[in-house]
């Protein structure tokens, strides 16, 4: 799936690098399982976003179900922390992640233009 970012603000913004992302249980919720791992068959560029203007990511998910050692539970969505930001953004859309940190359910790569 693809992770789209827009420049709602007033001014030219540079999106460089990676999102943070992981799943979670509800929009103020903590992580549930691993983190995304970064894919970086892409390289990092320089995304200069205009008002209005949206960079995109490719964003991955394994289903949870796939692993035997998975304990599956259920997740209301995706925590996104666009680079360079401590601020995070919820993405809801029902899905069942893993408890167990040790298997990784997502990869993301790092935004492009869209």
């Amino acid at each position: 799936m693809k992770l789209n970012l827009t420049n709602t603000g007033t001014a030219p913004c540079l999106l460089k690098g990676y999102p943070g992302v992981s799943l979670t249980a509800n929009a103020d919720g903590a992580p549930i399982g691993a983190a995304a791992t970064r894919d970086e068959s892409t390289p990092v560029a320089d995304v200069l976003l205009a008002p209005g203007q949206t960079g995109t990511a490719a964003l991955r998910y394994t289903q949870a179900a796939n692993y035997s050692d998975c304990t599956l539970t259920d997740a209301a969505g995706y925590r996104i922390y666009p680079p360079e930001d401590t601020a995070s953004l919820f993405l809801p859309q029902p899905t069942s992640a893993c408890s167990n940190a040790n298997i990784t359910l997502l990869s993301v790569g790092a935004f492009q233009p869209a």
